[in-house]
């Protein structure tokens, strides 16, 4: 109950913000219009609602024709992290390999492929150890990694792959 208050006073606060203009677009909903045989008509309050305009770089695969969409029909190289929840360098990599992925400023995009979910598509691109990383441009695999790799490596993986 008093998560539910707490929960109901910080979403009114941000609501009731302004926020700075032209981060913000404005998307308004307005009420329906009342027919012509009410007896009383009320102007429409509207409200606005503010959102930002996000660019990922970064997406988890959903299932194959995702895959297939996404990855390997996709004009941009992508950077495919085969991962699991359990493993504890895929933890390191993922967070480091997102990083270096955002710094190409959408030159290379990232899939995530969970392994445990996704066994088909592991065993289709001969994943046999987590995290294993391909470099995927045009639909074909043009480089791999298995392991933890520091920055630098990243760095030279992925512009290796955009070239």
């Amino acid at each position: 109950m008093a998560q539910r208050l707490l929960l109901r006073r910080f979403l009114a606060s941000i609501i009731s913000r302004k926020p700075p203009q032209g981060r913000w677009a404005p998307l308004t909903c307005r009420a329906p219009q009342r027919s012509p045989g009410d007896l009383t008509v009320t102007p429409n309050q509207a409200r606005s609602i503010y959102t930002t305009r996000v660019c990922t770089t970064t997406f988890n695969i959903q299932d194959g024709p995702d895959f297939q969409d996404r990855v390997v029909n996709s004009e941009t190289p992508v950077v495919v992290d085969f991962h699991a929840q359990w493993c504890g360098p895929c933890k390191i990599l993922g967070p480091r390999l997102e990083k270096a992925v955002a710094k190409q400023h959408g030159k290379v995009v990232m899939a995530k492929v969970d392994i445990d979910d996704h066994t088909d598509l592991a065993l289709e691109y001969e994943v046999s150890a987590v995290p294993t990383v391909l470099a995927i441009k045009n639909g074909d695999v043009v480089d791999k990694f298995v392991g933890i790799k520091d920055e630098d490596q990243l760095e030279a993986f992925l512009k290796k792959l955009i070239g």
